[in-house]
């Protein structure tokens, strides 16, 4: 072998790429037994549209990872291929060749993973390097590419992913975060100028970036994983995976296109969804979970939906990914059999879920900010004469009545307040989730600032009590669930909660009896959402 290192690809005790540290919450390293499953399901979607045949015994099959960081999908696939060439180019240096440079190909993003990934595929961070197991490359980089790109700054935001020119005009000792695929008007342009010549890819494949922190962060980091997903399709692969957060199925920031794109595509054959993050990149705090799609380019059709979480047992159906008066994606299974119960009950058609004018909660549910006060508001700790009382972030406080130019009609009437962030579990999703902050009634002239939503208005206490007895449920909150994509609980996501006659305290009992739920799908809420003791008094 001329001195260069073992071919062997498989067999390293232990797998360093096991053992790395992710960069951070935004850029994560894929564990290799999750790529594994990625490219297993990818591997069966060819078997089953070619006839049967090995995806990884075909010499002319080209694979892209546009986002490489640790380089494991492509030391994965050439380990692959190297077991399925083995026939068909006998000598393993003249196979290993072929692979590394006409089969498999990476675009790092940032000059740190490009090292790396050309590390975990050609054993040596350089393609031409002394120990690299490729022989045929003309260049360093082989075909695991980085360059440097920039940002196109208009009006001190990039025109391509929308990040802060203060934030990251940072001058040329420091990374862009400027990331290629992501960079480009004519992205096949673009891919045919980094590998030089025309490239048409069989199958992307990686684990995009998430998000660009601009000045925001958490959930307030504007999300760009969408425009690698958006720029990978216009490459026309046959088949495309992804590794993205979940919170696109109901919202999130800057998503909305995204998500109907998406949902409306009938290319879109297959969502692996874990409810949890850690369960997939263990230590990363991701709120709302993760999942990996199989887009099939060629073959339209139905999408097959699996549901992941610890060691429950696995639930997959097949389904349309965007049903008849939904706007979003319903996560959960065994939700949507129990939600066309709801709608069909309370007056609505068969073949929707969209609930009738006069059933929707949502209706009685205020805007951020009902009596136009921010999270930030500090009442007066006295109370003058023509004072309201303000609920707010961290307790009690008063502020003229006068001072109110928002939501007035509601000041003295009988209404709910509900948190507008769920109570926090950390940075991991656990079950059973609570769903909503713990609502709790408003008595006439009160107010609250922008930490609570506003419900109502009631004629009564007793009405009031009624309601909130209804969110106490689980029913109503798996309801709820099922249409919130993050900690946040805005007016939106009582879309599926239909109204009720508020002449009684509700139980879960009274519920799952007029919609006939059954033992299953009982069992299915309260392994879901946690209790709520009902307590029908003003706050304290």
């Amino acid at each position: 072998m001329n001195g260069q290192t073992s071919l062997s690809l498989r067999g390293r005790n232990p797998d360093v790429l096991t053992c790395i540290a992710n960069l951070s919450n935004d850029e994560v390293f894929t564990p290799p037994e999750f790529a594994n499953r990625m490219l297993d399901a990818v591997a069966a979607a060819w078997a089953a549209d070619q006839g049967g045949t090995n995806l990884w015994a075909d010499p002319s099959v080209r694979f892209l990872d546009p986002v490489t960081k640790s380089g494991v999908f492509l030391r994965e696939i050439t380990s692959r291929l190297t077991s399925g060439l083995a026939d068909q180019i006998p000598d393993l240096q003249e196979r290993v060749d072929h692979i590394l440079t006409e089969q498999v190909f990476g675009i790092g993003i940032t000059q740190l993973t490009s090292l790396l990934a050309r590390r975990s595929v050609y054993c040596s961070k350089h393609a031409q390097g002394e120990h690299s197991i490729a022989r045929s490359f003309d260049s360093d980089q082989g075909n695991i590419w980085f360059e440097r790109t920039e940002h196109t700054w208009v009006g001190g935001r990039c025109k391509y992913c929308g990040a802060s020119e203060k934030t990251l005009g940072r001058g040329g000792d420091l990374e862009t975060h400027a990331y290629a695929l992501i960079h480009a008007d004519d992205v096949k342009a673009r891919v045919n100028e980094i590998f030089g010549g025309v490239m048409q890819f069989d199958v992307i494949i990686g684990n995009p970036p998430y998000q660009l922190d601009d000045g925001g962060y958490g959930t307030s980091a504007a999300p760009i994983y969408q425009l690698f997903v958006e720029q990978a399709k216009a490459l026309e692969p046959r088949y495309l995976s992804m590794v993205i957060p979940s919170r696109w199925f109901a919202g999130g920031k800057g998503l909305d296109e995204f998500r109907e794109s998406m949902l409306t595509d009938d290319r879109m054959r297959s969502i692996d969804d874990f409810l949890s993050a850690a369960d997939v990149f263990p230590g990363v705090g991701l709120k709302g979970g993760v999942c990996y799609f199989l887009w099939d380019r060629d073959n339209p059709g139905p999408c097959t939906v699996s549901t992941h979480f610890k060691d429950w047992p696995v639930s997959t159906a097949t389904r349309p990914l965007l049903e008849e008066g939904a706007d979003v994606f319903i996560r959960f299974n065994e939700g949507l059999s129990i939600l066309k119960k709801v709608v069909a009950v309370d007056g609505g058609q068969s073949d929707t879920l969209l609930l009738p004018e006069g059933k929707r909660f949502d209706q009685l549910v205020s805007s951020r900010k009902p009596f136009g006060l921010e999270t930030t508001f500090k009442g007066k700790s006295t109370r003058g004469a023509d004072d309201v009382l303000v609920y707010q972030n961290g307790g009690k406080g008063y502020t003229a009545r006068d001072s109110i130019r928002t939501g007035t009609e509601l000041i003295d009437k009988w209404k709910l307040y509900a948190g507008y962030a769920a109570p926090g579990t950390g940075n991991r999703d656990t079950y059973p989730h609570r769903v909503l902050s713990t609502p709790f009634v408003g008595e006439p002239g009160t107010i609250c600032s922008e930490t609570y939503l506003c419900i109502g208005p009631f004629d009564s206490r007793a009405e009031a009590d009624s309601a909130l007895s209804y969110l106490t449920c689980r029913l109503t909150r798996l309801l709820i669930l099922l249409h919130k994509p993050s900690q946040h609980t805005t007016r939106k996501v009582y879309t599926f909660v239909p109204t009720q006659e508020w002449t009684k305290v509700w139980t879960d009992e009274d519920l799952y009896a007029k919609y006939d739920i059954s033992d299953s799908e009982i069992a299915f809420i309260e392994k879901l959402v946690r209790p709520m003791e009902f307590q029908g008094s003003l706050r304290e």
